[in-house]
C-alpha cells in the first residue's frame, strides 16, 4: 500500500474501513453514499410492523378464516415460523453487507445479476401495488364521514402527504412511521384485551356462555374444511406477512446496523405472529368463524355482534392510520430499493442521487407518480386493475422470499470456499432450516397454482418474470450485467466493536 493510501485509510472512521472481496482483490469501499443513518431500532421495528400489519389484518383476515376455519391459527403459526427463518437469512446477509440495495444487491452478487434485477424491481413494484390498494381504501374510509366528497380528492391528498413526508428526511419519516404504527398496535392490543375481558366476565352480553375456546370447536370442529382448507389458506396467510422484509432495505440508513438490525429481526416476526394469532383467536372465540364474511371487517363484526355499534366510527380512525402507516413504509422501501438498483447499474443513474438531507429524490418522485398512475388505473378499470395488481402482489411476495433464501445459501458457500470470518448473526439450524424453508416457499408457490382463486397469480407472475427478462436484455448494459461488488463488514468474534 502506498503511503498516501495508508494515510487516507487511517483517516477514515472505523465504520467506513471496509474490505471488499471482488475477484480476489481487497479494496476500500464506502456504501450508501449520500444516504443518512438516521433510523434507530425503534424506527425500524415499527416500520416493519407498519408495513406487514395493515389492511391484510384489519380487512383481509376474513378470507383466511373462511378458507380454514379455526385451523387458520395453525397456518399463521407455521407461516410465521417460515417468515422468521427468511428474516434470519436476510439478517445474516444484512449484517455482513449493510447496504440500502439489500436483497437486490445480494442476489446480484451471489446468484446472478438478473436475479438482482428481478427481485429489486419486483419488490419495488410490489410495494407500489400495496400502496395503491391502501390509498384507494383511505378514500373509501373517508366516505364514512364525508359521503358527498369525491373519493379521488382524499386519495390525492394522501399521495401528496406521503410525498412530503418522504422528502423531508429519513429521521422525520422514521418518527412519523413510529407513531402511525404505534396507534395501530395500541388498537390491536385494546381489541385483544377487550375480547379477553368479554370472554371472562361477559358483562351481560347475550350468548356469553357460548363464547370462549369452545367456540373454536362448536361449529364443524377445528378443521371444518379438512386438510384442503388448511393447505389452500397458506396462499392467503403468507401474503399477509408480506412487507416485513423491508427491514433489510433500512440497512443503509440504520444507526449502528450490526446491533439495530439483529434486534429488530429477532423481535418483529414474533410480534407480528402474536398479533395475528391472538387477535384472530379472540375474534373467533367471540364471533363464530362461520359468521365472519368478507363483506365486513371482522373487527367491526365482533363489536356489532355484542351491540357496540360505535365501533364502526372508532375503527375508521384505526383503518385510516393503518393504511397511512403501510403506504409510508411501502414508498420508503420501494424508493430505497430503486436507489440500490441504480447503484448496481440496473436503474437510471438519477435514482442514485440524493438531496442535502440524504433523500433519494428521484426515486421518491417516481414512486409517487407510479402511485398516482395506479390510482387512475384503479379508477378507470377497477375490475382488471384489481385483478392484475392483486395477482402480482401475491406472486411477488413469495418470489422475493425465495430469492433471499437462495442468496443466503450461496453466500454461505462463498464464506466456506474463501475461508472468510464466521458470521456475527448466523442463521439458526443451518443448513437444514434453510432447505426446509426453501421447500416450504416452493410448496406455497405450488398451492398458488393449485387453488383456483389464486391460480391467475402464478400465470401473471410468470409473465412478469418474462417481461423483466426482456427488459434486462434490452436495457441493462455494462456494470449492470456484472455481479455487484459488496463490502464484507464482518469482524472477528470478541473484537468489541459495534
Amino acid at each position: 500500500m502506498a503511503p498516501a493510501d495508508k494515510d487516507r485509510k487511517e483517516a477514515l472512521p472505523a465504520d467506513d474501513r471496509d474490505t471488499e472481496h471482488v475477484d480476489g482483490q481487497v479494496r476500500a469501499h464506502e456504501e450508501n453514499a449520500g444516504l443518512r443513518r438516521g433510523l434507530t431500532a425503534r424506527h425500524i421495528r415499527f416500520m416493519a410492523l407498519g408495513s406487514a400489519i395493515g389492511t391484510g389484518l384489519f380487512m383481509g383476515s376474513s378470507e383466511s378464516i373462511q378458507a380454514a376455519g379455526p385451523a387458520v391459527l395453525l397456518v399463521y403459526i407455521i407461516g410465521g415460523a417460515a417468515v422468521f427463518m427468511v428474516m434470519r437469512a436476510l439478517g445474516e446477509l444484512v449484517v455482513r453487507h449493510p447496504v440500502s440495495g439489500s436483497f437486490g444487491q445480494y442476489a446480484s452478487r451471489y446468484i446472478h445479476p438478473f436475479a438482482g434485477f428481478l427481485v429489486g424491481w419486483t419488490f419495488a413494484f410490489e410495494m407500489v401495488l400495496v400502496a395503491v390498494f391502501d390509498a384507494t381504501a383511505i378514500g373509501v374510509y373517508m366516505g364514512f364521514w364525508y359521503p358527498g366528497v369525491p373519493r379521488w380528492i382524499w386519495v390525492l391528498a394522501v399521495v401528496f402527504f406521503i410525498a412530503a413526508v418522504n422528502m423531508i428526511g429519513v429521521k422525520v419519516f422514521g418518527e412519523l412511521e413510529f407513531w402511525f404504527a404505534l396507534i395501530k398496535i395500541i388498537a390491536i392490543i385494546a381489541l385483544i384485551s377487550a375480547g379477553v375481558a368479554i370472554i371472562i366476565f361477559g358483562f351481560g352480553i347475550a350468548d356469553h356462555d357460548q363464547m370462549g375456546p369452545q367456540a373454536l370447536l362448536n361449529h364443524g370442529g377445528f378443521f371444518p374444511h379438512g386438510l384442503w382448507g388448511v393447505l389452500s389458506s397458506f396462499t392467503i396467510v403468507m401474503f399477509a406477512f408480506g412487507g416485513i422484509e423491508i427491514i433489510g432495505v433500512t440497512a443503509g440508513e440504520a444507526q449502528n446496523p450490526k446491533q439495530v438490525l439483529p434486534a429488530a429481526i429477532n423481535s418483529v416476526p414474533v410480534r407480528i405472529l402474536l398479533f395475528y394469532v391472538l387477535t384472530l383467536g379472540v375474534i373467533m372465540c367471540i364471533l363464530p368463524w362461520n359468521r365472519v364474511t368478507s363483506e365486513i371487517s371482522p373487527f367491526v363484526a365482533i363489536f356489532d355482534s355484542i351491540g357496540f355499534t360505535a365501533a364502526a366510527a372508532i375503527l375508521q380512525v384505526v383503518l385510516i392510520t393503518a393504511a397511512l402507516s403501510a403506504i409510508n413504509a411501502d414508498i420508503f422501501g420501494a424508493g430505497r430499493m430503486l436507489h440500490g438498483l441504480a447503484e448496481q447499474g440496473q436503474a437510471p443513474r438519477s435514482f442514485a442521487r440524493t438531496s442535502r438531507s440524504g433523500v433519494p429524490v428521484m426515486t421518491v418522485v417516481t414512486m409517487i407518480i407510479a402511485l398516482l398512475a395506479g390510482v387512475v388505473l384503479n379508477y378507470l378499470y377497477p375490475d382488471q386493475a384489481l385483478f392484475l395488481l392483486g395477482a402480482l402482489a401475491t406472486f411477488a411476495t413469495v418470489l422475493v422470499w425465495l430469492i433471499i433464501l437462495v442468496s443466503h445459501i450461496r453466500m454461505k458457500r462463498v464464506i466456506a470456499e474463501e475461508a472468510r470470518l464466521p458470521s456475527e448473526f448466523p442463521m439458526p439450524m443451518w443448513p437444514v432450516g434453510s432447505w426446509i424453508t426453501v421447500a416450504f416457499i416452493l410448496f406455497v408457490v405450488v398451492m398458488v397454482g393449485l387453488v383456483p382463486d389464486s391460480r391467475p397469480a402464478l400465470w401473471v407472475g410468470l409473465l412478469w418474470v418474462g417481461a423483466l427478462w426482456l427488459c434486462y436484455l434490452a436495457f441493462v448494459r455494462g456494470e449492470g450485467r456484472r455481479p455487484h461488488p459488496l463490502s464484507d463488514r464482518t469482524e472477528p468474534m470478541g473484537s468489541g466493536r459495534n
